[in-house]
């Protein structure tokens, strides 16, 4: 593989002041192929950055706890099918909140939430902080999207709260990761900490990769304010053991670990049997989209994708970048991104900690941030260009 370009370009990135630093790393058949070292751990320190820093992953830790889950559906002890009031009965009592005009009109559930409707972001669970309607109003005045929630705090707010849409009734991406992690310390009576060390991160060697970052000096930092808004820069304290384990946004790790859990994933070799871990990756919202995957800015997997358990699965030609039919895919809203391509046996991924706050708070915009969707378009476009 050429990658020549695609180290230039993140040398320019850094150059310009648009990241304070990142690790990039690419691997081809399990070898790794490329790996970039970038910029600043510290921009505020000027410290460098280094291979085995670590980052906030936010929302990769989605695939995290969904390969989780699957091991213990693996094992029979748990089924997509089973309801989440089977193992947290405070969700029993759930309605859906109907948007007309802005009110809010409750309906009674058609018919439980499931565990796979959390895996797959059917859970009509949304989030309250991106985008705008009158029940992620609902969501935004709760305060469920807040880290410093306990537990406790999180579910009873949560379970008060409407869902979007019915189960099943269409993608809506929110806080059903969130809700899967507690619901697997629920059904196992372990933290979600302990339920990933035991089951991912030891048997993969996974040694950094947590919900606390062990190290601090080793700990990437942003820009003290993003670039192209001005706007202060603020990401999860995970320099102490959080107030709950958030299943959706709290991991902490660095590319080497990633690239770990990614080629598992890609080759079988656990945590998953083969079978489910190409299930994990599969498309799993054809038949709720038959006349194509067209929902305007809120679908987040964006053109030519559908979603998987955990993840986005290319099943469409047209897109903003080259892929391969089936290349899975997800991104951490603090700059972190990873594609696996299984047909040219590609994984790669880049961490940074540069959020772009213009991209996520008006998603209209995000086509022309420089930190938002281009840099994965960009990304994901030079490595297949390094393979010719």
């Amino acid at each position: 593989m050429d990658l020549r370009r695609l180290d230039a370009y993140f040398r320019r990135m850094v150059e310009e002041g648009l990241l304070p630093g990142a690790v990039v790393l690419v691997a081809r058949g399990g070898e790794v192929a490329f790996l970039g070292v970038y910029g600043y751990l510290d921009p505020g320190r000027g410290l460098p950055m280094r291979e085995d820093a670590l980052f906030r992953l936010y929302s990769m830790t989605k695939p995290w706890v969904s390969a989780l889950a699957l091991t213990f559906v693996e094992e029979g002890k748990l089924s997509l099918l089973d309801p989440v009031e089977k193992y947290l009965p405070g969700f029993a009592a759930l309605k859906v909140g109907r948007e007309v005009g802005e009110e809010v009109v409750l309906e009674p559930l058609k018919r439980p939430l499931t565990v796979y409707d959390l895996l797959r972001h059917t859970a009509g669970l949304t989030y309250g902080v991106f985008f705008r309607s009158p029940v992620k109003r609902l969501y935004l005045e709760a305060g469920v999207d807040r880290f410093d929630l306990s537990r406790e705090a999180f579910l009873e707010r949560l379970a008060a709260l409407p869902l979007r849409f019915q189960p099943g009734e269409a993608f809506e991406y929110g806080l059903a990761t969130d809700l899967l992690g507690h619901l697997l310390e629920a059904f196992s009576g372990r933290s979600l900490a302990e339920l990933l060390e035991e089951r991912v991160f030891l048997p993969l060697g996974m040694e950094d990769s947590g919900f606390q970052a062990l190290d601090p000096a080793r700990l990437a930092q942003p820009f003290p304010k993003d670039p192209e808004t001005g706007r202060s820069l603020r990401l999860l304290p995970v320099e102490s053991p959080p107030p709950r384990y958030a299943g959706g946004m709290g991991g902490v790790g660095t590319a080497r670990d990633y690239l770990r859990f990614l080629e598992a994933l890609r080759t079988g070799k656990g945590p998953l049997h083969p079978a489910l871990a190409r299930f994990m990756v599969q498309d799993h919202l054809g038949a709720l989209y038959p006349e194509g995957l067209k929902r305007g800015p809120e679908y987040l997997p964006g053109p030519g994708y559908s979603f998987g358990l955990g993840v986005a699965v290319r099943v469409e030609p047209m897109g903003f970048s080259p892929a391969s039919p089936g290349e899975w895919t997800w991104a951490g809203f603090g700059g972190t991104f990873f594609f696996v391509d299984p047909f040219r046996e590609i994984a790669a991924l880049y961490l940074a900690q540069a959020p772009n706050l213009l991209s996520v708070l008006e998603p209209e915009k995000a086509l022309h941030s420089r930190l938002g969707a281009r840099l994965q378009h960009a990304f994901r476009t030079l490595v297949y260009l390094g393979l010719e």
